[in-house]
């Protein structure tokens, strides 16, 4: 399980084992820019069909209109077999507009993986110093769990397509790797145990010294926001880092809005200053980690499609613990007293926002 930072370091290792490919790339994401960065994957796509390699790229269908023309043309004129999920043009869907499929992963010769945080677009490469410029965080995938982020990827390809990923070329050979013990959750509405919400309070409720969250979206409901709480209040650090400036200015009103009833009872908000931070972490003891795609809202916890990886690994999580203690080292406190200080008509719009938060 190796951490990648940003688009920076992300794009080349993706693009390095796709180009490395003998039998096999599969991808599925959210969002997937027609832009340099897009391009440039497009082309490494192409390369590979050309080599005989067995390609199928799954681009969420609301998440493909991020960028106009869809990126689904040019990689059907490069012999990419792609699809987009859930298409919502149809009046017939509307009511499935919501359910996304938020999920990043790409499996390569079965043997490789990523997944993460990272949608793929120029703005995750901070090098650019865009003024989108988004941060976030990738893994390198080897082991056992390859398995597992193929068969959620198959399972989305075959009930967009109908296509099942089976024979030679998607043969898995995802032997025992590094000292990682991982296991991947798969999330969706279709999914009624709720298995990433219910990791998030077990692992709450079982935090003996110290939880860091990092995440670009904080609106928990109230049995998280009270485990959080019962936590802190039983003597265990907590440490919530959001971005100063969200990219949704409606999700940070309500976001906002909710904080004092964390603050009120011992955890610790910090904010950091841009870039906008797309991180997705939680980090307890410093042994266990939780990375993927789900953000800490309703969004991600109700309605999308979405995927995690829980690691048990003391060094991989002191490291990622150390990138979150970065952050926090680099941004500021969030106090009672300064949301207190916010003038009246601010707090109406905050609460105001509030409501919306099950949809935000």
């Amino acid at each position: 399980m190796v951490p990648l930072d940003n688009g920076d370091e992300t794009y080349p290792a993706l693009m390095r084992a796709i180009d490395e490919a003998t039998r096999s790339v599969a991808l599925c994401t959210y969002i997937f820019d027609a832009d340099v960065v897009g391009r440039a994957l497009v082309d490494v796509l192409a390369r590979a069909v050309k080599r005989g390699v067995a390609v199928r790229v799954l681009v969420d269908d609301v998440g493909r209109r991020y960028s106009f023309p869809s990126i689904l043309r040019p990689l059907r004129a490069a012999g990419v077999r792609a699809a987009a999920f859930l298409p919502t043009l149809s009046p017939l869907r509307a009511p499935l507009a919501n359910l996304r499929d938020h999920r990043k992963i790409c499996v390569v010769d079965g043997r490789v993986a990523f997944t993460g945080g990272l949608n793929i677009r120029d703005q995750h490469v901070l090098a650019r110093a865009q003024p989108d410029a988004t941060a976030d965080l990738h893994f390198r995938v080897e082991g056992p769990a390859v398995a597992e982020l193929f068969a959620v990827l198959a399972d989305d390809w075959r009930f967009t397509t109908g296509e099942v990923l089976d024979g030679p070329a998607w043969q898995l050979d995802a032997a025992a790797a590094g000292t990682v013990l991982a296991r991947v959750l798969a999330d969706g509405p279709e999914d009624r145990r709720d298995p990433i919400r219910w990791t998030l309070l077990a692992a709450l409720a079982v935090a003996r010294r110290s939880v860091r969250v990092a995440t670009p979206y904080f609106l928990p409901d109230q049995g998280l926001i009270t485990a959080l709480s019962a936590a802190s209040l039983r003597g265990i650090d907590i440490d919530i880092v959001l971005p100063e400036r969200g990219n949704i200015r409606v999700a940070q009103w309500a976001q906002t809005a909710l904080l004092w009833q964390t603050l009120e009872h011992g955890c610790r908000v910090h904010v950091q200053p841009a870039p906008f931070d797309h991180t997705k972490l939680m980090v307890v003891d410093d042994a266990w980690a939780l990375i993927g795609s789900a953000n800490w809202d309703a969004r991600s916890l109700r309605l999308n499609f979405e995927l995690d990886v829980e690691c048990y690994d003391r060094a991989l999580a002191a490291e990622l613990a150390a990138r979150i203690d970065a952050k926090i080292a680099r941004g500021r406190r969030v106090t009672l007293t300064e949301l207190d200080a916010r003038p009246l008509l601010v707090k109406l719009r905050d609460g105001a926002a509030r409501l919306f938060a099950p949809y935000l």
